[in-house]
């Protein structure tokens, strides 16, 4: 392998001549892991970390000890402000600063790092959220136990890249630090943005609120009369995967429509050839497909369609729905259909012998009564939602091109590829 002047070939690969590999154990004054038996929990107390907590960064809902076991336990194992936890059976390698005064204990599925100062705890973090890292984690480990784990003895021996200088430390770790923060603020706003969405969703398609300018009575229709046409769809054994390309044809699957995750096309899996080429089954932008046989939580539950790839459609589970656009735009139609009177109306004619298995009919579905606003009024609170939409998905791209700049700037800063002083 050739290496470039200025540059070294190392066991963590190939880093600055003025950098070092060390063994995590030079790094650390002190490697210990938590009790190895289950304390006695109590109601509150002194907070008790185990795996869960690092996986999830989540250190407010835990499990709790008394302040005499704790007194024991940290004896042996105490976190402090500054130390690393690093998740070591069930769990490999994910890890997590304490920078907070911490006053707790932890179980034996976590180890403690308390690191020396050749190494700044802020830099080691960085390092330890690297792909390097894990990756030696995994090649230390017991892979084939039941469940995962790395022995003790083997944390120590995992190599670290170190800059010599302090300051160069610093200033890697800042640089990530930073990226981290401007991804984590795109995280939240959109979360925002989807918050607000959700609510005006739920207020303007259900004439909870009205924009300006509207007013007066909703029609009350039913589903047969703003459609053009509807369509059920076969439902036989299939492959259990998606389909690769135009030349093969999918069918839905009733969980590429829930409440809690709206319509998701990629939740389908492909035909036998005999179902293939059935055009007036073909699910197309525009359709709203509502579910209408499985457990009861998941029957009459209904979405539009924004996006679908050509030549998946319908199963026998469900109903898809040609919206007249001349009445009916397909987000109004969808919600209406959600909302709690045809909801009702749906339920008390679903049959069936358990509640796992219920279904209705297809003319219950034409039937049902709904509300809708004038067409212009429709048209209005379609585009607000869709500009929404719009603002959102311009975040999540900004988000996605944050996280690749972030990671590449992570092998490149990690391994001295590019220098910051």
């Amino acid at each position: 392998m050739d290496v470039k002047a200025g540059y070294k070939l190392t066991e963590a690969g190939v880093i600055p001549d003025d950098w070092e590999v060390m063994p995590l154990s030079d790094l650390c004054y002190a490697i210990c892991d938590g009790t190895h038996y289950t304390p006695h929990y109590v109601p509150q107390g002194v907070p008790f970390y185990s795996v869960e907590n690092v996986t999830a960064n989540d250190f407010s809902n835990t499990k709790y000890i008394s302040e005499r076991e704790h007194a024991l336990l940290s004896k042996r194992c105490k976190p402090e402000n500054g130390d690393i936890l690093l998740t070591r059976i069930g769990s490999l390698g994910d890890t997590r600063l304490i920078d907070w005064d911490v006053n707790a204990s932890i179980y034996v599925s976590l180890a403690l790092l308390k690191l020396n100062k050749q190494v700044s705890p802020e830099y080691f973090y960085r390092y330890s959220q690297s792909k390097m890292f894990v990756a030696a984690v995994e090649k230390r480990s017991l892979l084939n136990a039941t469940p995962k784990k790395i022995n003790m003895g083997e944390i120590g021996a995992i190599p670290i890249p170190v800059p010599k200088s302090s300051k160069e430390q610093q200033a890697i770790a800042e640089a990530l630090t930073n990226a981290d923060a401007l991804i984590e603020s795109l995280e939240q706003l959109i979360a925002k943005k989807r918050q607000i969405k959700q609510g005006a969703r739920q207020e303007l398609l259900t004439g909870k609120r009205r924009l300006p300018g509207f007013s007066g009575a909703w029609q009350q229709t039913t589903v047969a009369e703003v459609i053009k046409n509807f369509f059920c769809g076969p439902s036989p054994t299939c492959e259990e995967r998606n389909i690769f390309d135009e030349t093969e044809w999918g069918v839905l699957k009733t969980t590429a429509i829930t409440w809690e995750n709206g319509w998701d096309w990629t939740k389908h899996k492909v035909l036998p050839k005999s179902f293939w080429n059935k055009s007036e089954l073909e699910v197309r932008i525009g359709d709203v497909i509502v579910t209408k046989a499985g457990p009861r939580h998941r029957v009459g539950v209904s979405t539009w369609v924004d996006y679908i790839p050509k030549q998946i459609m319908v199963s026998g589970k469900m109903i898809g729905l040609r919206p007249n656009l001349d009445k009916v735009v397909p987000m109004m139609l969808a919600a209406a259909i959600a909302d709690k009177d045809p909801q009702m109306f749906l339920d008390q004619r679903t049959t069936g012998m358990a509640e796992s298995q219920v279904n209705f009919e297809n003319g219950v579905l034409l039937k049902c009564p709904i509300q809708i606003p004038p067409l212009k009024e429709q048209n209005a609170i379609a585009t607000i939602l869709n500009d929404m939409d719009t603002e959102i998905t311009a975040l999540e791209e900004k988000l996605c091109k944050a996280r690749h700049i972030k990671q590449g700037m992570t092998q490149e800063l990690l391994t001295g590829r590019i220098r910051l002083i």
